[in-house]
């Protein structure tokens, strides 16, 4: 497996470059930066961590492409990735071109974690209806996908459409970079993720053991090879008995939550995780 960490970046954490070196330093193959482009004061949408108040970094966070851009140049073998990117909020076009120079310029790191998002007021001030999301981030990455691969790349959809068009540059690998699609188990997203994308992003892992043999079975449908299926669950609190449990049932990479705080708080806890590497599968 490979081992990676995350973290809410923002003006008032740890800067996430510096996360980017300590953590490649420490032996960690990746780091994933969220995206909310916005929080309206409104806060009619409930928080998804079950809290009564939305902790403070869901509006102060930094833009992950921006951020993960100077990070790969501080870095040489970390995987940077959005962990997660919302698509549907975001243009096709502007987006593809976007992921294809971050992926050029850091040598081909770049993951690309994109989810459906859940905060409806966010969503409706970049004109997305709630209950179409789904269908709008299908369709913004079949366009996205088009213009990775094709040399001239036209696209008509519900929601996306754009004339046959040249744009360079196209990523590294031939038909974009990994895409990974987050989400609660379940036929609907594992058609998603079959369809579209190269894995899933479980959040916390429980119930693993009975999903990904399912999600197993409709990629081998799809024809698509079991190998290049990537499940990468975020936000587990690590002990060398999980890892070995994920390690057993299938998981491809683990990644780590660290809190979306300064130096002086981060760096124990990286630390503490780092030591789990030394004898994990």
């Amino acid at each position: 497996m490979r081992y990676g960490v995350t973290m809410f970046a923002t003006d008032r954490s740890m800067d996430p470059v510096e996360l980017a070196v300590e953590a490649e330093a420490r032996g960690f193959d990746s780091l994933y930066l969220p995206e909310h482009t916005h929080i309206p004061v409104s806060r009619h949408t409930p928080a998804p961590t079950g809290d009564a108040e939305l902790p403070e970094e869901y509006r102060r966070t930094l833009d992950p492409f921006v951020a993960l851009a100077a990070a790969a140049q501080a870095t040489e073998s970390l995987t940077i990735g959005t962990g997660i990117a919302l698509v549907a909020q975001r243009d096709a076009i502007t987006t593809a071109k976007a992921v294809a120079t971050l992926d050029r310029l850091s040598g081909g790191r770049f993951v690309l974690g994109i989810g459906f998002g859940w905060n409806r007021e966010e969503m409706a001030d970049h004109g997305i209806d709630y209950g179409r999301r789904r269908a709008v981030v299908r369709e913004t990455m079949l366009a996205m996908r088009t213009l990775w691969s094709d040399e001239i790349a036209g696209f008509e959809g519900e929601f996306i459409s754009f004339e046959p068009s040249w744009q360079f540059p196209k990523p590294q690998r031939t038909g974009g970079p990994t895409v990974l699609l987050g989400g609660g188990a379940g036929p609907k997203l594992f058609s998603h993720i079959v369809e579209y994308t190269d894995g899933w992003i479980p959040i916390c892992g429980a119930g693993l053991t009975a999903a990904i043999p399912t999600l197993h079975q409709q990629w081998s449908e799809a024809d698509r090879a079991v190998d290049d299926l990537h499940v990468v669950p975020f936000g587990s609190l690590p002990s060398p008995e999980k890892l070995d449990h994920f390690a057993r049932i299938g998981v491809t990479e683990v990644v780590f939550r660290l809190p979306s705080a300064d130096r002086d708080t981060v760096m124990p806890i990286l630390e503490q995780q780092a030591g789990l590497l030394a004898s994990a599968p």
